[in-house]
């Protein structure tokens, strides 16, 4: 991956491959999780650290084989049924529905393997039949003869197994191989000379089981991914723009009728009510959007909950804490934290509102701010119903301006404005007729 990074800590689709991996173990219920760690074992250690799961180092690196070894050394016993499902790290998109067979069939005794078949299976593991269709060994690319190398039916690697007889067949490889390490596709030969029935399943998407092993192969997988989803909400009535333009990392709720423009990413958790539409190369993370609101384009949004008939943008930013009651209006320019707008309250341009609880239908002017800082600590900015709040403003908090009150274009409030009343501070204007500007001297 030419990176710093461990390979399973790059990420797709908003987190690392091996989160993805863990969060498909974890729906399959399993007794317990077991990670081998080898190169980069101390970040994955501490990715880790938290989760209800077993850490084992495999050192120094011999092969699969001699991993899940490493694994059943430290596997408990549940009870004389137990199973072992074997994944990747660096395989990170294999949905459970794939793997449930798999662990069935290994709970009736089986030797169960993710097979698929390949137009180009360079590299691969070939799946070796008899006659009569049964395998009977999975034999490595670099160990395959011509005959073999012409099969396209290939080992994904993802299996599943009885414990006992899966720890019985591991203790029993050896290295003699291209490669000197102890395979454990050698278990599959002999699980048939043991009399074990191998069961072969297919993944339902082609691209569940690819791996990453350079950053284009991420891309691509990436892709994968994203035209998955987008597919999926496209089914649940969703009108994407362009499904090719589209980016979902994390989870996305919707309503009915929703719109979504080009080149727009969500992160993290996000809902859109019915009848949202969201205009072109937005970025929506973790944020709640109310039915009939609409996100003009090149807009952020992040911890942010707008209630219905919102109007956002374009170019605003909703950073977290940021609330929009319903009817509000954020236009363009316009940044917002920790606020709460009022119902029917608006504004329109070029204006920061941190730290502030705002009334209903009250106008804030273009270029106002809330000084919420004072270099130590925040502070907060009250603003009561029916206010206006004139251009070129700065509230200087902590200050409270009252219902119905009207701040004149370019004030300094520092303290309180009565409610139903005009409040200013300009400073009287003048004109200096004898003020020369200054000139550049001249270059010598």
């Amino acid at each position: 991956m030419r990176s710093a990074r461990p390979k399973v800590l790059q990420t797709l689709a908003g987190k690392s491959l091996l989160a993805h991996v863990l969060d498909t173990a974890d729906s399959l219920k399993p007794d317990q999780v077991t990670i081998v760690v080898g190169h980069g074992g101390e970040q994955v250690r501490a990715f880790v650290n938290g989760r209800k799961l077993v850490c084992v180092e495999q050192s120094p690196p011999r092969g699969t084989g001699d991993a899940v070894r490493c694994a059943l050394d430290v596997a408990p016993s549940f009870s004389p049924h137990d199973v072992v499902l074997v994944l990747y790290g660096d395989v990170p998109l294999l949905q459970s529905t794939s793997l449930l067979g798999l662990v069935d069939a290994a709970h009736r005794g089986q030797f169960a393997l993710l097979t698929q078949h390949r137009d180009a299976p360079e590299g691969y593991g070939r799946i070796v039949r008899d006659a009569s269709g049964a395998v009977q060994a999975i034999v490595e690319h670099k160990d395959a003869t011509e005959a073999q190398l012409a099969i396209t039916e290939v080992n994904t690697g993802i299996l599943a197994a009885p414990k006992a007889a899966l720890a019985a067949q591991v203790a029993a490889l050896d290295c003699n191989n291209a490669q000197g390490e102890f395979y454990l596709t050698d278990c599959v030969g002999q699980a048939v000379a043991a009399g074990m029935t191998i069961t072969t399943l297919q993944p339902l998407f082609a691209w569940e089981a690819d791996g990453v092993n350079d950053p284009l192969q991420l891309e691509a997988l990436e892709r994968h991914w994203q035209r998955h989803q987008a597919q999926g909400l496209m089914l649940a009535g969703v009108r994407l723009a362009d499904a090719s333009r589209f980016d979902l990392r994390g989870s996305i709720k919707v309503g009915t009728d929703v719109e979504i423009d080009v080149g727009c990413v969500f992160e993290g958790k996000v809902t859109l009510g019915d009848h949202v539409r969201i205009g072109a190369h937005c970025v929506v993370r973790d944020s709640v959007i109310g039915a009939h609101s609409v996100i003009k384009p090149f807009c952020h949004l992040d911890g942010a909950e707008l209630a219905e008939n919102c109007d956002v943008g374009p170019f605003a930013r909703l950073r977290p804490g940021s609330a929009l009651q319903q009817g509000a209006h954020l236009g363009n320019f316009v940044e917002i934290k920790n606020t709460i707008l009022g119902r029917d309250s608006k504004a329109g341009h070029l204006t920061y509102l941190g730290d502030a609880i705002i009334g209903d239908r009250v106008n804030v002017g273009a270029g106002v701010i809330t000084c919420n800082y004072d270099g130590a600590n925040k502070h907060r900015t009250l603003i009561g119903d029916d206010a206006f709040i004139g251009s070129d403003s700065q509230l200087v908090a902590p200050v409270t301006v009252g219902a119905g009150a009207t701040i004149a274009a370019g004030t300094t409030v520092t303290r309180n404005a009565e409610a139903n009343a005009l409040t200013l501070s300009r400073v009287p204007q003048r004109c200096v007729m004898t003020w020369k500007r200054p000139r550049k001297k001249p270059a010598i």
